[in-house]
């Protein structure tokens, strides 16, 4: 990846760090410290995502809610704050969305067509995947910076880790230390 390149940090919120949430990651704060490292690295090139219960429930949404009732709550509730740690790792806004993917037409409007992003945070094996996949079909350039996302267990990390490097060249696995040695 190169300096013009972009750190997309999916999802950093508390409804995935917290060990009361029935959707935190073990791996949660092992990653973070990779991930503000390597928003450092990026500076004005970094977009923070997060994920909001603000999808429509007539859809599967709906089931979803359903399934997982702890997380239909208000987009105002703390679960879904940034953690401390990712408060100001992006000068840009927060983008906020209903969907596991964070790849569409408001990312690609602020990183550019076929851009070359680097995709860091939670769940490796739901939000990052989702991502990942979506970015490459739309033409992006992807590297996942692996010791710098978080799945929901280690052998769910590593079956998305294998998912996505199924996908080469559009998408690279890599880790921390590669991507900054390339900056």
């Amino acid at each position: 990846m190169s300096r013009e390149s972009w750190l997309v940090v999916i999802d950093p919120q508390t409804i995935f760090a917290s060990p009361d949430s029935a959707w935190a990651s073990p791996f949660f704060d092992d990653a973070m410290p990779r991930i503000s490292e390597l928003a450092e690295s990026f500076g004005d090139r970094v977009i923070v995502t997060r994920w909001m219960p603000t999808a429509d429930r007539s859809t599967s949404w709906g089931a979803y809610f359903a399934a997982w009732p702890f997380a239909d709550q208000a987009p105002s509730d703390p679960l879904f704050d940034l953690v401390p740690q990712a408060v100001g790792l992006s000068a840009h806004a927060t983008l906020d969305l209903p969907t596991f993917g964070k790849w569409g037409a408001a990312m690609e409007a602020i990183v550019g067509r076929g851009a070359h992003v680097v995709l860091a945070g939670v769940s490796t094996d739901c939000c990052v995947i989702s991502t990942a996949l979506a970015a490459a079909d739309a033409g992006a350039h992807v590297a996942i910076a692996a010791d710098a996302c978080a799945g929901s267990t280690a052998e769910n990390h590593e079956a998305a880790m294998r998912i996505m490097g199924l996908y080469p060249p559009q998408i690279t696995i890599s880790d921390t230390a590669a991507v900054l040695a390339e900056r």
